[in-house]
C-alpha cells in the first residue's frame, strides 16, 4: 500500500471514530496518519530514516524549528494527552490538526 493510501486509511478511520464519539480512537488514527506523512517527508530530506511511534513523530515535528510555527503548534495540540488537556494546548479537532500537518509535509 502506498504512503498516500495509508494516510487516507488512517484519516478515514479517524473520521469514522469521530462520528461514533470515540475521541480516543480518533486521536490515535490522526496521530498515525501524521506519522506516516512525517516518515515519508523525512525520507526525502535525509539518508537516515527516523523510526518511532506516532508520538515520537509528533515530538520531532514540535522540535523542528525549520517547520512553520503553525505546524509545530498543531503537532503539540495533537500530542497532548487527554489527562493534560486542561493544562496544555489540546486539540478539539484532531483530524483538522492532522490535516494541517499532513498538507504541509506532503507539499510537492
Amino acid at each position: 500500500m502506498t504512503q498516500s493510501a495509508l494516510i487516507q486509511q488512517e484519516l478515514t478511520a479517524a473520521e469514522a471514530a469521530w462520528k461514533i464519539g470515540n475521541e480516543g480512537k480518533t486521536r490515535v488514527c490522526a496521530r498515525r496518519a501524521v506519522a506516516v506523512a512525517d516518515e515519508t517527508w523525512l525520507a526525502k530530506q535525509s539518508d537516515r530514516p527516523f523510526r518511532g511511534d506516532a508520538m515520537a513523530h509528533l515530538r520531532r515535528i514540535q522540535q523542528d524549528l525549520s517547520l512553520p510555527l503553525s505546524i509545530r503548534e498543531a503537532a503539540e495540540r495533537l500530542s497532548t494527552t487527554v489527562t493534560r488537556k486542561d493544562s496544555a494546548p489540546f486539540t478539539t479537532d484532531p483530524i483538522g490538526d492532522a490535516r494541517i500537518i499532513i498538507a504541509y509535509l506532503t507539499l510537492p
